[in-house]
């Protein structure tokens, strides 16, 4: 049964001129490693991670505050290299509300140009 979907689409060119403080508040060390990976297309990386925080927080219908902290929502990735979303502290809590123990959460990243998408579909078993 399908609990949740959220879509973001954000523009590549708003992380270029971030500082490092603010990446470092909003980013994981993990993402912002994988990002540096792969200098030329960084802010690509960055936009899809940014992304995937908004869609997941969009299907779970809440938004960043009090109880969810940008590091309760990440990106990493799989041994295949495929992105998925690494759920803790409040936003865990608000995903067991929604959709109890059996939550199952399904990412997908695009990026085009001077853009990057996100959408995140949350599942469970029928309640």
């Amino acid at each position: 049964m399908i609990v949740g979907i959220g879509i973001d689409l954000v523009e590549c060119g708003r992380f270029l001129d971030w500082s490092a403080f603010k990446k470092q508040r909003i980013f994981t060390k993990k993402e912002l490693e994988y990002a540096d990976n792969d200098n030329a297309n960084a802010e690509k990386h960055l936009a899809n991670f940014w992304a995937a925080r908004e869609a997941c927080l969009k299907a779970l219908g809440t938004g960043f505050g009090d109880d969810i902290a940008f590091s309760d929502v990440s990106v990493v990735h799989d041994e295949a290299g495929c992105p998925e979303l690494l759920i803790a502290g409040g936003a865990k809590a608000k995903l067991k509300e929604l959709a109890g123990m059996t939550a199952r959460v399904h990412l997908s990243l695009t990026d085009q140009d001077d853009y990057s998408a996100a959408m995140v579909v949350i599942d469970c078993d029928e309640k």
